[in-house]
This record gives structure tokens, C-alpha cells and sequence, in this order.
């Protein structure tokens, strides 16, 4: 199939082909969210980063200037850096600046997963370091048709290498998914790793039999996850 760069993905990890899946939750589902194929998806796991996907869509909610600095950087860029390089430290400064502080930002998160019907989904803080973020592959689903709708990140899930200039210098990130810039057919993308939640990834993807999403978590480690997103969607209808 078209849609996943193959070349890079033998580069990644040759050996990773032949292997099972190590993702101990994940889903494949369509444009509606209906799932088409799964393996333990109502599992509440640990989601890393993919916390910040929500991170940033309560702070477009709350409709604060996009070009405000908060220090060195201005909103836009924070999330720019936390989507796309998924930088802890603007995912924090965002919810910091939050309208009545982090405090508010945390509790605008669960209240918006709720609003998703995200009912097993809780946010103890807005980088994905806390074991106590949590969701399901099942709930990750409302997650990702919501972010969707939010056209800075879908821009930034396209964008496989960003420059921000702070002051006279240039800094130059990538986006923590490889297959970024290879396939242009990637409409929202996050990854997510810590120790607790293992390799995690969410897409929404157009493939050549049609709209997809892809809910990975638990993969071994940041290495599996690409290879054995790519196995899972090969196989699906």
C-alpha cells in the first residue's frame, strides 16, 4: 500500500518484519470511527504524549493569542514544539498560561474528554510524564476524529522538520514520527513514550481503501512502534 513510506521503515528496523507485535493494545477503525480490527482496545493504558494532543486543543478552545509570547517563544511556536517535536517543557508553559493557571488547563482536559465520551480517559497534567494519564485505544479514537477538526495540528502533524528563530539563532526540530515528509497522506499524528505506557502511537491516515485511524499502545519500545504500526494496517480492509 501507499501509504507508509517502506524504504524508511526497513531502514528503522529490518528485523522488526518478521517479529509479533509487541503493542499490548491497539485498533484500526475508519473515518466513522468504527473499529475494523483490534486486540485488547478497552485496555486503560498509560499514553505518553499522546496527552498533548490534548494539551493543545483546550488551549485552542480557549481562543489565546497565537502570537502572545510566553518567554522566549509565542504560543504558536509552544505548540509547534510540543506537537511536533513533543517538547515537555512547552506542553507545561502552555498549560501554565492557561486562563487561571494549570490548574484550570488539567481540569479543562477531563472536562473535554468527557465531553468525547472519553469515559475511562484522566489527565493528571498536560505533557504525558505522569503515569496517571490514561486512556483506552477505544477512546483514543474521539480523540484523534477531534483533532482533526483543528487546522494547527494538522499542519503540524504534516510537518516533518520545523525552524522557529528565538532572537538571532534558528532552532531546527523534527517530528518524533519518521514517516512524517515521506507520506503526505498523514492528517493528525502524535507519538507517546514513557516507561509506564511503552511505545504509543495515533493517526489518522488516507490510505487507497480509504480514511483510517490507527490507535498503537504499549509497543516495546519508540523503535517497534512505526514498524509494527505498519504491520497492523497492511492487513486491514
Amino acid at each position: 500500500m501507499r501509504f507508509l513510506a517502506f524504504g524508511l521503515l526497513i531502514f528503522l528496523a529490518v528485523t522488526t518484519w518478521a517479529a509479533p507485535v509487541t503493542a499490548t493494545s491497539w485498533l484500526v477503525a475508519n473515518e466513522h470511527g468504527t473499529i475494523l480490527r483490534s486486540e485488547n482496545p478497552e485496555e486503560v493504558r498509560s499514553i505518553g504524549s499522546i496527552t498533548k494532543l490534548m494539551t493543545v486543543m483546550i488551549v485552542l478552545d480557549a481562543r489565546q493569542p497565537l502570537k502572545e509570547r510566553i518567554g522566549s517563544y509565542t504560543r504558536e511556536q509552544l505548540i509547534q514544539l510540543a506537537l511536533i517535536k513533543s517538547d515537555n517543557r512547552a506542553a507545561d508553559l502552555l498549560c501554565n498560561n492557561y486562563p487561571r493557571g494549570r490548574t484550570a488547563c488539567v481540569r479543562a482536559m477531563n472536562t473535554k474528554a468527557q465531553q468525547l465520551y472519553m469515559t475511562n480517559t484522566r489527565f493528571a497534567e498536560p505533557t504525558g510524564l505522569s503515569v496517571f494519564d490514561v486512556s483506552t485505544a477505544t477512546e483514543l479514537i474521539s480523540l484523534v476524529l477531534a483533532a482533526e477538526k483543528y487546522p494547527l495540528i494538522v499542519s503540524a502533524s504534516q510537518t516533518s522538520t520545523a525552524k522557529i528563530k528565538v532572537q538571532k539563532k534558528w532552532v531546527v526540530f523534527r517530528n518524533t514520527n519518521p514517516l512524517i515528509g515521506y507520506n503526505q497522506d498523514i492528517l493528525v499524528s502524535k507519538t507517546g513514550y514513557i516507561t509506564a505506557s511503552g511505545g504509543c502511537l495515533v493517526m489518522m491516515l488516507d490510505t487507497e481503501v480509504g480514511r483510517r485511524i490507527l490507535v498503537l499502545l504499549g509497543s516495546k519500545n519508540t523503535r517497534t512502534r512505526i514498524p509494527e504500526a505498519e504491520i497492523i494496517l497492511r492487513d486491514v480492509p
